[in-house]
């Protein structure tokens, strides 16, 4: 690619790049002189699972990877213990180190679902930040203000509605920036939450005598609501380990205007792929289908995206359960249906297994298990659970295995 060509391939589907003249003098420098650009992307192992949303970002590293570049994951083992307050209105509890390292081996390998791992940094900020003394932490305090930290919106709303900030909240950003010093990072990858603090890595990098980092930021991805951002805790994700059936049935689940822009977030498609598709009057259905794949076959396999369509057709056109369900044995007994749902991991709690029931979302053989106090019994006959519309479990005796 020319250099305006590899602009256009890395803007694909961003908000803001700051500043497009800093980054053709950096591709220029580094096409001149071979020497490839230090790409970082920072993640705070809050959660063990990735989600398409966190894609998105990781996508946009990818591209960089493709053009030849040096990719950083960088895994916040030090900041993950003092919480990102971006888009936080109240103080994030602090995870424990033993937290952040087992959700961090977890990112490790979900991460080169996408990522050629043999191209790929994989750093830990705690490898700098725990040499840091009391010392250290004063002199990067000196190099920027109260005020200017806070500026970010986050802080002047919980100032404005008179909820709390802690000391620690304050050093957040100034952490993720020193990250970039320690790195001698060209170019910082985050979501549009995420531009305060890439800014400070930028302002600490002129302290420290660097060339400033390059910006670009990408759009956080609604999640299969429509509404809000794709998270956990709202039950709204699509995680990117889940079972390609279930993957398949949340995208199809999305709103047609939402599709478009998981078309331009999650797949390779460019600009004019997309409006050719637009302009095609193809049922979106269809189109769905197509994206479903698309996905499932970047984070499991294009047979897996080939059998999750099958099952799909199966279970929705024709009325039938799926080809392929996974199958326990349990020891001979009576089980509450209730504790059986969340023994076989069909439902993560209690209060969501009873909620799943009054709702009617729980079956037992094809009928609907009539309350949250029923029984059954586990003994030779083969049985199956069915949890919405997408979740099934064969569940058979241990003694008639």
């Amino acid at each position: 690619m020319t250099i305006n060509e590899q602009i256009e391939f890395l803007k694909k589907g961003t908000v803001e790049l700051i500043r497009e003249d800093d980054l053709r003098r950096k591709l220029e420098r580094s096409k001149k002189t071979g020497k490839p650009l230090r790409i970082k992307l920072g993640a705070d192992p809050t959660a063990p699972d990735i989600h398409l949303g966190h894609t998105v970002v990781i996508r946009k590293l990818k591209a960089f990877q493709e053009l030849g570049h040096t990719v950083i994951f960088l895994i916040g083992s030090f900041t993950g213990a003092i919480g990102d307050p971006s888009g936080k209105n109240a103080t994030r509890p602090p995870l424990s180190r033993a937290e952040i390292d087992k959700n961090a081996e977890t990112y490790k390998t979900q991460i080169f679902k996408l990522l050629d791992p043999d191209k790929t940094e994989i750093r830990f900020n705690s490898e700098w930040m725990d040499k840091f003394d009391a010392a250290d932490f004063v002199k990067l305090c000196s190099h920027t203000t109260v005020a200017q930290i806070l500026e970010r919106d986050d802080f002047q709303k919980r100032m404005r509605e008179e909820k709390p900030i802690s000391m620690h909240e304050l050093l957040y950003p100034l952490v993720q920036g020193y990250d970039s010093v320690a790195l001698e990072a060209d170019v910082e990858l985050g979501g549009t939450d995420q531009t305060f603090n890439l800014l400070v890595g930028r302002s600490l990098q002129k302290e420290y005598g660097q060339e400033p980092q390059v910006i670009i930021t990408t759009p956080l991805l609604e999640g299969t609501d429509g509404v809000d951002k794709m998270s956990k805790s709202l039950n709204n994700y699509i995680g990117i380990d889940e079972d390609p059936n279930e993957m398949f049935g949340k995208i199809m689940s999305i709103s047609d205007d939402l599709m478009w822009k998981y078309f331009e977030l999650l797949t390779d498609l460019t600009p004019q792929d997309i409006n050719g598709m637009k302009a095609s009057g193809e049922n979106p259905r269809n189109l769905k289908v197509q994206l479903a794949k698309s996905v499932i076959s970047d984070f499991h396999t294009v047979e897996a995206a080939n059998i999750a369509e099958q099952n799909f057709v199966n279970q929705f056109s024709k009325g039938q359960m799926p080809d392929e369900i996974d199958t326990v044995s349990l020891a001979p007994g009576v089980r509450k249906i209730v504790d059986l749902l969340i023994e076989t991991n069909l439902t993560d709690s209690k209060g969501e297994a009873k909620r799943l029931i009054q709702q009617g979302g729980v079956k037992l053989n094809g009928e609907k298990i009539p309350d949250a106090q029923f029984e059954l019994e586990i003994s030779g006959d083969e049985i199956v659970l069915q949890v919405g519309k997408r979740k099934f479990l064969k569940i058979k005796s241990e003694a008639s295995v």
